[in-house]
């Protein structure tokens, strides 16, 4: 028997959801206001839960990812009686099972329910996952376990990976994570950095030469993506390939089979692609600066890698964990972290990601190497400054047109991306696809960045 809990302030669809649960057998409760969803969906286990879209007390949406967060992970299916495309978009990116109109009969509302229960069942009859060699990514955070759920797929298929982020988030320790765990984890792992491409020599990097095939080959070479034959080909900043070597390694893609500059014969190379990238490559068709086709072929499996400033549950690990790390390789003994330390990371916004905790740990202990505990005084000083600045209560000095708040650089910038955001949803009334082009973000992204400041677009 399942244990159903329906969210909605409209007592007539949650008596018909109630009686179509129990007459299937199950358990139904209700609630009639977000919050008194949330606190029984808190307290006890629920299977499915059907949540509504307008509330008396706020938007289902922003209460979807809370949700999907409970121990029991609950198939959430969003009901909604007026039905928006951007809507039904970022409830299935937040993790819904499905988004309904009310408009639908009660046999179209039957069908996702009973997937759902399907789900859970054979879910909860499989074997359990083998453990992960995770080598370096660090985090349970709530966004990183939606990764971690996406890198476990990738490791137990052979599909090409697109990992998304900004620079800094930990992309290539990702993507050797993929590797690692998947049969091909044995063999060569290749990082191919594209913005360090030769431009003239693209192709005979990638691809090989032979002897004498141009000025300065004095002899044959074999290029990466046959020495990542049977392993795996890790194109990092793919959206700087030139347009040229798209279409060529387009067809690499789709055979495994090329010509190295000056051969006669085409040779294989049983790779698998993992590719990164920080830049839109959506944004990027759209300027024709990137194939549509490789797009395609490439993003089979997306992954995107939340910002530092969105996961600050992880800092403390990643801390722990990389100061251990680097008081091995200095071969000195690990130190403690005073609580001041905690709080200044805390108060920071990492605009450089991990790479930054990383080289702000290594330069603490660098400082402190013969003292067993790290104090904010051992931390980079224009973090110090930064944080400090930010603690400071703002003042203000009066101008020649009237009085303008003092504050941090990043609390500005923070406060200028929330005016942005809420300008440009206003100016796009609410379409995503609008609002995508005009500020040139990916729809994941944008919609990144819409949560950290508590905007939805659509009801």
């Amino acid at each position: 028997m399942a244990r159903v809990l329906i969210v909605d302030d409209d007592e007539l669809i949650g008596e018909m959801l109630s009686v179509m649960v129990e007459d299937m057998g199950h358990s139904a409760s209700s609630a009639t206001t977000l919050k008194a969803g949330f606190e029984k969906a808190s307290s006890d286990n629920f299977d499915v839960i059907f949540l509504d879209i307008r509330m008396p007390d706020g938007n289902g949406l922003d209460l979807l990812p809370k949700i999907r967060e409970l121990p029991l992970h609950p198939e959430v299916i969003i009901i909604t009686g007026r039905g928006d495309p951007d809507g039904a978009e970022l409830a299935i990116k937040n993790g819904a099972w499905d988004y309904i109109q009310k408009s639908s009969s009660t046999k179209e509302m039957l069908l996702p329910f009973v997937r759902a229960l399907q789900y859970r069942e054979e879910k909860n009859t499989r074997k359990p996952p083998t453990a992960l060699k995770l080598n370096g990514v660090i985090g349970k955070s709530p966004s990183m376990n939606v990764c971690l759920d996406l890198l476990a797929q990738a490791a137990h298929s052979d599909v090409n990976v697109l990992l998304a982020g900004e620079t800094g988030t930990g992309k290539e320790v990702f993507a050797r994570a993929i590797h690692e765990n998947s049969m091909r984890g044995g063999n060569n792992f290749v990082v191919v950095d594209c913005t360090a491409l030769p431009e003239t020599l693209v192709e005979s990097v990638l691809f090989g030469h032979e002897k004498g095939a141009f000025t300065g080959a004095d002899k044959a070479q074999v290029g990466l993506v046959k020495q990542a034959d049977a392993g795996t080909l890790f194109l990092d900043e793919i959206g700087e390939l030139p347009l040229a070597v798209q279409k060529a390694f387009l067809r690499v893609l789709q055979e495994h089979r090329f010509r190295p500059v000056g051969a006669k014969q085409e040779i294989e190379s049983d790779f698998r692609l993992i590719a990164a990238t920080n830049r839109s490559l959506e944004k990027m068709v759209q300027d024709r600066t990137f194939r549509s086709d490789l797009l395609f072929r490439v993003r089979t499996l997306p992954i995107e890698l939340p910002p530092l400033s969105a996961r600050k549950e992880d800092i403390k690990e990643l801390a722990m964990y990389h100061m251990a790390r680097v008081c091995e390789r200095y071969q000195i003994g690990t130190k403690g972290f005073s609580p001041e330390v905690f709080d200044a990371l805390m108060a920071y916004e990492w605009p450089g990601n991990v790479r930054e905790l990383v080289n702000a740990i290594e330069r603490a202990i660098s400082d402190a190497y013969h003292e067993p505990t790290l104090f904010p005084k051992h931390l980079p000083l224009d973090l110090r400054v930064k944080v400090a600045r930010s603690s400071v209560k703002k003042e203000a000095i009066p101008t020649a047109e009237g009085v303008v708040p003092l504050g941090s650089l990043a609390e500005c910038r923070h406060a200028a991306e929330g005016r942005y955001l809420r300008d440009l949803v206003f100016q796009t009334k609410g379409k995503i696809k609008d609002a995508c082009r005009i500020s040139g973000l990916s729809r994941s992204r944008l919609y990144v960045l819409l949560k950290t400041h508590n905007l939805s677009i659509g009801s």
